[in-house]
């Protein structure tokens, strides 16, 4: 299975950022992130694929793995699915772009997150970097056996959040800062389930020291 979604790509490519959407969202849905990065990203394509399966909560959108049922252990078997597939996809944009690891960050969205909190510390070389908007770390007492990397992680989250309780950030925080994971997290006040100004250009900041320092 191959993923596939929007993407803007520059002449010349000496960095990539991937996107990845929320459940019941599609490619789209984060893309225009891309316009608020580039400037401060010199030559950087970015990628926003569509998650791998239909969403089986609405009529449309796509998901990473079923939260039809929120345990833990049946989150964590969707996850190590659609695992796989991400990383196919995250080494064939670098190889298409020759490029190495280092050149790669991560930018996920709630479900989004959860998959970029469990699939970069796994990959045997260390990306750039990571942003997490309004996330979780799924199954974090695996980590110390199974991290192979320790990518830097920024964890962005509203603290009137509904939908992913805000305390998810702090528990992902600590978590990966016991596997010595480099992990600094901001708390956008009044903020429900989404991405402000603000956030934004936290992200923006973050990813250029990641990607160019």
């Amino acid at each position: 299975m191959k993923l596939s979604g929007p993407s803007l790509v520059p002449p010349t490519v000496k960095k990539i950022v991937v996107f990845l959407h929320g459940l019941g969202a599609n490619g789209d849905d984060l893309i225009s992130l891309a316009d608020e990065f580039a400037p401060d990203l010199p030559d950087t394509a970015f990628y926003s694929p569509n998650a791998p399966f239909p969403c089986d909560m609405a009529p449309y959108g796509y998901q990473w793995f079923s939260l039809q049922q929120r345990v833990e252990e049946i989150m964590l078997a969707g996850i190590k699915t659609a695992a796989p597939i991400l990383n196919t996809y995250l080494d064939d944009l670098l190889k298409e772009h020759n490029l190495k690891p280092k050149d790669l960050a991560l930018v996920g969205f709630s479900q989004g997150t959860m998959m970029s909190l469990y699939v970069a510390p796994r990959r045997p070389e260390r990306i750039a970097g990571v942003v997490g908007y309004a996330g979780a770390l799924i199954a974090p007492e695996l980590l110390q056996k199974e991290v192979a990397s320790k990518p830097p992680i920024c964890l962005i989250h509203g603290d009137a959040d509904m939908v992913v309780p805000y305390e998810a950030m702090s528990s992902a925080e600590v978590a990966l800062e016991y596997n010595q994971i480099p992990c600094e997290s901001h708390t956008r006040p009044y903020l429900g389930h989404g991405i402000d100004g603000e956030g934004i250009d936290i992200a923006r900041k973050f990813l250029k020291r990641r990607l160019y320092s």
